[in-house]
C-alpha cells in the first residue's frame, strides 16, 4: 500500500490543534490523534422582532449595529413609511424619521453615518433622485443623484459611497454614481443593466459587487467594481431578485430573495471569485434589510408579511475533526 508521503509528496505534520490551518491533515501531538481542519456549520438564528412591519426597506450596517429605514407597510396603514429603526445586536429602538416616506431605495454606511439614495414614493408612485444623510439621530437632505431610480445597489461610507443599476423608467440602467458626502458624479457603467440585485453591503466605493437580480430575466451574473470599471465575477448558484446581503467584495454574502415560484431560504458566500452554499434562513424571505459581514450577518423585515422578524447569521468557522484510523 502506498504511504501518505508517496501519494502527497510530504509527510504528515505533527502539531497541536491550535497551530493547524484550514484544509490540513495533521497528527495532534497533545491529543494523540489524527485530525483535519474543516469548516464548521453555518447557521441562522431567530432574534428579537423589530417594531414596524414593512418590506422594501433600506438596510445597512453591522449585525450589532444595523440601520433600517423606509419601506412599505401593510394595507390599512400608511403605505409608504418614514420610520427608522436601529438594532444593537439584541433590541430594536426607534431612530429619526426620514423627511419623506420612500421604499425600494438603497443605503450605505454605518448606523451613525449613513446615506439613503433614490427609491420610490408609493405604489406605483414616482421614482426619486433624492438622497438623505443620517447622523445617528436625524436625517438631512444630501445631494441629488443624477439618474432617478429604484431597486438599486449600493456600497461604501457617507463620504465615499457608490450606487449602481436599478430601475430608471422606462427600463433598467447601467448607471453608476459615486458620492463624496455632498455631490454625485458618474462612475463606470455596469456591463449589463440590472435591478433588484444584491450589493456588497459593506463593500467600498472602489471594491464592491452587483450580484444576481433582474436583467431581461432573473440573472446569475456577478459584476465587480474597482472604482472605475466593472468586470465579470463568478455566477451565483441560484439566480434571484429582491435578495438581501452583507459583507465585502472578497467576503460577501447573499440570502433569501425571490426565484419563481416563491421566496428562497438559501444563503451563498462569495470569496471574490466564486459563490458557494452557506446555509439556509429559518424562513424564506425577500425585500428585507441586510447588513453585517460574511460571518456575522443580519436580516430584518421583508415579505411574506410584511414582517418584523429578525435573523442573525453565524458563518462557517474552522473546526477540527478527528479522523478514524481504524
Amino acid at each position: 500500500m502506498a504511504t501518505y508521503k508517496e501519494i502527497r509528496g510530504t509527510t504528515i505534520q505533527v502539531v497541536d490543534s491550535a497551530s493547524s490551518q484550514l484544509g490540513e491533515i495533521f497528527y495532534d501531538s497533545s491529543g494523540r490523534a489524527m485530525k483535519a481542519v474543516n469548516l464548521g456549520s453555518a447557521a441562522w438564528a431567530t432574534a428579537n422582532n423589530a417594531s414596524t412591519a414593512r418590506y422594501g426597506v433600506s438596510g445597512n450596517g453591522l449585525q450589532t449595529a444595523q440601520l433600517v429605514c423606509g419601506g412599505e407597510s401593510p394595507p390599512g396603514s400608511p403605505n409608504i413609511n418614514v420610520a427608522t429603526e436601529e438594532y444593537d445586536g439584541t433590541n430594536w429602538t426607534n431612530g429619526g424619521n426620514l423627511p419623506a416616506g420612500k421604499r425600494n431605495a438603497s443605503s450605505f454606511g454605518t448606523q451613525t453615518s449613513a446615506v439613503n439614495a433614490a427609491g420610490l414614493t408609493s405604489n406605483p408612485g414616482t421614482v426619486l433622485n433624492s438622497s438623505e444623510e443620517y447622523d445617528g439621530s436625524s436625517w438631512t437632505s444630501g445631494g441629488n443623484v443624477t439618474t432617478a431610480r429604484r431597486n438599486l445597489g449600493s456600497s461604501g461610507v457617507l463620504t465615499a459611497g457608490v450606487i449602481f443599476g436599478g430601475y430608471a423608467p422606462p427600463g433598467r440602467t447601467t448607471a453608476t454614481e459615486e458620492y463624496d458626502g455632498s455631490s454625485w458624479t458618474s462612475g463606470g457603467a455596469l456591463s449589463t443593466a440590472v435591478s433588484h440585485q444584491v450589493p456588497a453591503v459593506n463593500g467600498t466605493q472602489t471594491a464592491t459587487f452587483s450580484a444576481s437580480g433582474i436583467s431581461t430575466a432573473i440573472t446569475q451574473q456577478t459584476e465587480e467594481y474597482n472604482g472605475s470599471s466593472w468586470t465579470s465575477g463568478g455566477n451565483v448558484i441560484t439566480g434571484r431578485e429582491q435578495a438581501m446581503g452583507g459583507g465585502t467584495l472578497t467576503a460577501g454574502l447573499l440570502f433569501g430573495g425571490n426565484a419563481p415560484p416563491g421566496n428562497l431560504t438559501s444563503t451563498e458566500g462569495y470569496d471574490g471569485t466564486s459563490w458557494s452554499a452557506a446555509g439556509n434562513l429559518n424562513a424564506a424571505r425577500g425585500t428585507g434589510g441586510g447588513g453585517g459581514t460574511q460571518t456575522a450577518s443580519i436580516l430584518s423585515f421583508g415579505t411574506p408579511g410584511p414582517g418584523i422578524a429578525t435573523e442573525e447569521y453565524t458563518g462557517a468557522a474552522p473546526a477540527t475533526v478527528s479522523i478514524d484510523t481504524d
